[in-house]
Order: structure tokens, then sequence, then C-alpha cells
């Protein structure tokens, strides 16, 4: 019997490259999630020691050109806060999608495989049988030789 070739192997390859490509790109969007949160938590942490400093200075005497340009540095700080957020939840969206396209990825790799898996089998049945066919005709020119009969 012939050697096992999967007729799909081409297909397999590229369906295996479109995953690890996939995987990639989804590890590369966790990555900038995980950057994401880390410059939210940064930026909250600033916000929140500035408005400790803002209201340490309140207790002595007011001076409303300072105020003022503290209150417009809080500001900025609360606007890049909510500029970190807004790219904290595209970042989420993206990783969610390259979340998906990676499954879907994976999915289509694993159906290539289960059919490699399933023509496996059948060749292997198919070789099982041939080689049995072989051994009994193998065994009745023996006994054909020998002049012995065999009951079926």
């Amino acid at each position: 019997m012939k050697r096992f070739r999967f007729p799909l192997r081409p297909v397999a390859v590229l369906r295996a490259h479109r995953e690890s490509r996939a995987r990639e790109v989804f590890a590369t969007a966790v990555h900038d999630y995980v950057q994401a949160a880390a410059a939210l938590e940064s930026t909250r942490r600033r916000v929140a020691d500035f408005e400790a400093a803002l209201f340490a200075h309140r207790e002595g005497r007011f001076q409303a050109a300072e105020e003022a340009h503290n209150l417009a540095g809080y500001r900025r700080e609360a606007a890049e806060e909510v500029a970190a957020e807004r790219a904290l939840f595209a970042a989420n969206a993206t990783m969610a999608q390259r979340r998906n396209d990676y499954l879907e990825a994976h999915r289509q790799l694993e159906v290539v495989h289960r059919l490699e898996a399933k023509a496996r089998s059948h060749y292997r049945i198919a070789l099982g049988r041939e080689e049995q066919a072989e051994f009994d005709d193998f065994s009745l020119r023996h006994a054909r030789h020998r002049g012995t009969t065999i009951a079926p």
C-alpha cells in the first residue's frame, strides 16, 4: 500500500501559520492592554498625589495665582486620567477582538487536524485489511502447496 499522504497538508500549513500569527497579534494586544492598565494606574497615583498636595496647601494663606496654576495642573492630570481610561477601554476592546481572531484561527486549524486524524485512521484500517488479506492469501497458498484443505 502507498505511504499515507494527506491531501489537505498545504491547507494545514497555511492555517497553522495563520494561527501562529494570530497568537502573536493577540499576545501583542495583551501586552498593550497591560501597559495601558499600568499607565492608568500611574496616572491615578499622580492625580491622587496632586489632590493630596492641593489639600495640604489649603491650610495656609490663600494665594489666588498659585491656586489657579495648581488648579490648571490638576485639570491637566485629570484629563490625562480620562485619556488613560479611554486608552485602557480601547486596548481591552482590541484585545477581545484579537482573542476572537485567534480562537477562530485555532478552530480552523483544529478542523484540519481532526480531518487528518480521521484520514489517518481510515488509512490504518485499510492498511490493516490489506495486510490481513495478504496474510490470508499467503496462508491459503501455503496450505495449497502442502495439500491441506482449509475450512472456511
